[in-house]
């Protein structure tokens, strides 16, 4: 050992630390710097300097005076290089690695134990620590920088099992990882130590408040909004830059929501919002709040906020040259209440929400042609629908607000786009069944476009294009046979069952829009035929039966309508569900408009004019 530091030289030492130092002021200086480009070349040419410094340093034998100044410099270059790339990569885990063997090559542990990886590595250079006092302060800031890469890779078993050890306790006693993140008290930096651009305390308290954040945000997600509170409280009252701060707020204001306390969770969004530019997420939940308490206008003013928000392009500021709590988390999860989409996703919430939604859907529609992809594709996930559903419900709103000329042009423009697709209908609707092919959806677009064409030309008093519509739906939706499902494993359930869903409500629809129309010119025999296919297409719609019964009764077949209405009754009695699955927005509308408004008026009726010895 003494022939290693002797032909080390203390001059040269002195050398490598001055040229450390150097190249640590010269980052800061970069960091500083208010020119992006001057910044950049600053902070690179810093790296490169660390990254031959130590390569000098690690082609010398192992040598203790040595490896406090080889474990910052590799700390210093660990830290530059990730964030300079905004994130970790493999290479930094073997620069921790490295540093670690070299470390048990000044206590003659080579052999063996170099084989294995970084958690029996660490166990081994922990436990030789103590024979190594000289080495603490680096080493401290060494795990600092494996922790945050193993939390930045989810890693937390190995990481509470570092901090277990590294705080002397291996009984295995304390799993809870804030706890022992809270526990671990690093050793203060000697004043004479070579300069570090991040030290082990400032390293703990970035690796806190990102944990505490990322563990509140998850039990947020998983539906524990009150155990989410602790940690996110943590996070908030820890080393919490202002956009990581403006995210806990809003996470904040949602558990309040989901745990009843509106007016709590309201001041919490509204200091995310006073925090800074980063208004999407805190207007978001806002929206969701106000839904909640039914007010819809401050719920319809929190989405056109958050739409004009979305629309400035959002400044991020210079990343800094250190480990950074934004560098430790992960991107929002599409199920996180921090996560607020695009513009055209938030305009669609706002169009399906607002009262005067033609215009809104008109403005999507806009914006969405402006920039869509040529060919349509499968409903995504939320919070969005895929193009031909937004068509279809841009058709709804304009036919609901009496706009049927327009709702029929727009229809009109959504066969034109899937015109090239009828004559593969009968394939379609086979790939539908089986969940196979990329458009399983679209024959249920097509057939729902004509069923608000003939609900348009009614609207319009065109009575016989609109039963010619209605008749062209069912043709197509005739076509279909998702019920035979005898593929077995390879058919997709979830999706099937959806399928049908959608394709049996559908039939129903388009049956008892027919049938009415048959009703309103007098051909009742006509819509009986209807009504009694839209019974044993859709036994779970309760509307099918009611008109169904209506006609019955004009038709004077009493004893029929008897036993239909005794149907009825049971149904109601029991615990039956309508839907299994949810429905698209459109399709959900349409039905709403053909659910008769005097139906439980009518049954009443209906069941006082029974002969006594039927009665109840």
């Amino acid at each position: 050992m003494s022939r290693q530091t002797t032909s080390v030289g203390s001059s040269c030492l002195d050398l490598w630390r001055e040229k450390n130092d150097r190249l640590v002021r010269q980052a800061k200086v970069a960091q500083n710097s208010g020119l992006t480009l001057r910044r950049q070349q600053l902070a690179q040419d810093a790296l490169e300097g660390l990254r031959g410094l130590l390569h000098s340093l690690q082609g010398l034998p192992a040598a203790v005076p040595v490896l406090p100044l080889e474990l910052t410099v590799t700390c210093n270059f660990i830290i530059l290089r990730a964030s300079l790339a905004q994130g970790f990569t493999e290479d930094q885990a073997q620069d921790i690695q490295r540093s670690l063997e070299r470390v048990l090559e000044t206590q003659e542990q080579q052999g063996p134990r170099l084989e294995q990886g970084l958690r029996e590595l660490w166990d081994s250079v922990l436990r030789a620590s103590c024979l190594l006092p000289e080495l603490l302060s680096a080493l401290h800031r060494l795990v600092g920088l494996q922790a945050a890469l193993w939390l930045s890779a989810d890693r937390l078993g190995d990481l509470a099992l570092l901090l277990e050890t590294l705080n002397g306790s291996q009984s295995g006693a304390s799993k809870d990882l804030l706890l022992l993140l809270k526990t671990w008290s690093p050793p203060a930096e000697e004043l004479d130590a070579p300069l570090t651009l991040q030290d082990a305390q400032g390293l703990k308290d970035v690796l806190l408040t990102a944990f505490a954040y990322r563990q509140g945000l998850q039990e947020l997600i998983t539906g524990n909004p009150d155990k989410a509170l602790s940690s996110l409280h943590e996070a908030a009252s820890g080393l919490c830059p202002r956009p990581v701060l403006v995210q806990v707020y809003t996470a904040l204001g949602s558990c309040h929501r989901k745990m009843g306390n509106p007016q709590r969770a309201l001041l919490y969004l509204v200091a995310a919002l006073k925090e800074g530019s980063a208004w999407g997420p805190p207007l978001l939940e806002a929206s969701r709040l106000y839904q909640q308490l039914g007010d819809t206008t401050a719920e319809l003013e929190s989405l056109e906020l958050l739409v004009e928000a979305l629309n400035v392009p959002c400044s991020s500021k210079a990343p800094q040259f250190l480990i950074e709590v934004e560098l430790l988390l992960p991107p929002p999860d599409l199920a996180s209440p921090l996560h607020c989409g695009t513009q055209s996703q938030t305009k669609h919430i706002l169009a399906s929400r607002a009262g005067d939604a033609a215009e809104h859907y008109l403005d999507l529609l806009a914006l969405l042609l402006d920039s869509s992809e040529p060919r349509f594709s499968p409903p995504p996930s939320p919070p969005g629908p895929c193009m031909p559903e937004v068509f279809l419900e841009a058709a709804v709103a304009l036919i609901q607000a009496g706009r049927a000329q327009d709702a029929l042009t727009l229809c009109e423009e959504l066969l034109s786009r899937t015109s090239s697709l009828l004559p593969k209908m009968s394939r379609l609707w086979e790939d539908a069944r089986k969940g196979t092919k990329e458009l399983p959806y679209c024959p249920l677009w097509v057939s729902a476009t004509h069923l608000l064409q003939g609900q348009a030309w009614v609207q319009l008093g065109a009575q016989k294009v609109a039963i010619s519509e209605f008749s062209r739906c069912l043709e197509l939706l005739f076509r279909a046979t998702p019920e035979e499902k005898e593929q077995g494993a390879a058919f997709n359930c979830e999706q099937g069952c959806k399928s049908d869903a959608a394709l049996q409500q559908l039939r129903a629809a388009a049956l008892i829009s027919r049938g009415l129309e048959w009703v309103a010119s007098g051909q009742d025999t006509k819509a009986l035929q209807d009504f009694l296919l839209s019974v044993q297409m859709c036994p779970g719609n309760r509307d099918t039966y009611f008109h169904l019964l209506q006609t019955l009764k004009r038709l004077d077949r009493r004893d029929e309508a008897t036993a239909l209405w005794w149907r009825l009754e049971a149904q109601t009695k029991g615990s039956h569900e309508d839907a299994l699955w949810s429905l698209p927005l459109y399709l959900e509308s349409y039905l709403s408009w053909i659910r008769p408004s005097d139906r439980d008026a009518f049954l009443e009726e209906f069941r006082t004019s029974l002969p006594k010895s039927c009665d109840l």
